[in-house]
């Protein structure tokens, strides 16, 4: 499977934005893992810890391994895919352990 490389100055519209829209889920989950982060360290709460890992394994490491994994492996599209949704299912799995699961 040859891939396109698509440079900046080159890419459509619908490119750069589905680009920054990415980025941006990243950036706010991170910014959000972080609140939650800094909630476990002053309460001594778990639940935010696991909140907080959740919400990193859910939006900033898929950015992160498309973008890793794009750059210098450049492997087939259904590889990415897996890695990114493998990361969002242990993300939501944190985030329900955070809520149900510990007291």
């Amino acid at each position: 499977m040859s891939r396109k490389i698509v440079r900046i100055d080159e890419a459509t519209l619908f490119e750069l934005l589905t680009v920054a829209s990415l980025f941006l889920v990243a950036l706010f989950g991170t910014i959000i893992a972080y609140q939650a982060y800094r909630g476990y360290r002053r309460n001594d709460a778990s639940s935010m810890f696991y909140l907080a890992v959740g919400l990193l394994l859910l939006t900033l490491c898929p950015f992160l391994v498309n973008v890793a994994m794009t750059t210098f492996i450049s492997p087939d599209r259904i590889v990415i895919a897996l890695l990114e949704n493998v990361s969002r299912l242990f993300g939501l799995v944190a985030i329900t352990y955070s809520l149900y699961g510990h007291h």
